[in-house]
């Protein structure tokens, strides 16, 4: 019963990490959609696959640096402060993308794979080397 409770009295914290972690998410959604040129939820509405690789890739680029801060940080600050440093990567990964494709909005809005899917692989790629880095 002992290692129960002892459980039990962590799930505060948990409560705590799952609701920065999901207020967070949201923000980055938020900030990542004003950011960009192309309206990812109406595309992926629409069934436009590139849109949701491309936005799938970003999701996961941003979540795994958090995932790597909530493991590593001392307190919900250095999660925040951290979650924000993630979300500013992905944005700057989604202007460095564009150097190469200047149109990859339009490109996605039209539905091109790969495009979508460049996006996608490297706003996951950054955000893992985000997480590394995090950990050092």
């Amino acid at each position: 019963m002992e290692i129960v409770g002892s459980s039990l009295n962590e799930l505060s914290w948990f409560l705590a990490h799952m609701a920065t972690a999901l207020a967070l998410t949201l923000f980055y959604v938020v900030i990542y959609m004003w950011a960009t040129p192309h309206p990812e939820i109406k595309l992926i509405r629409e069934n436009n696959t590139a849109a949701s690789l491309a936005f799938a890739g970003s999701l996961l680029g941003f979540c795994m640096p958090l995932a790597s801060a909530i493991t590593n940080s001392n307190s919900l600050v250095d999660v925040l402060i951290w979650g924000v440093v993630a979300l500013l990567v992905q944005i700057v990964i989604f202007y460095l993308v564009r150097l190469p494709i200047p149109k990859i909005s339009e490109r996605i809005e039209n539905g091109e794979m790969a495009s979508g899917l460049w996006l996608g692989v490297a706003s996951s790629a950054g955000g893992l080397l985000n997480a590394a880095s995090m950990t050092n």
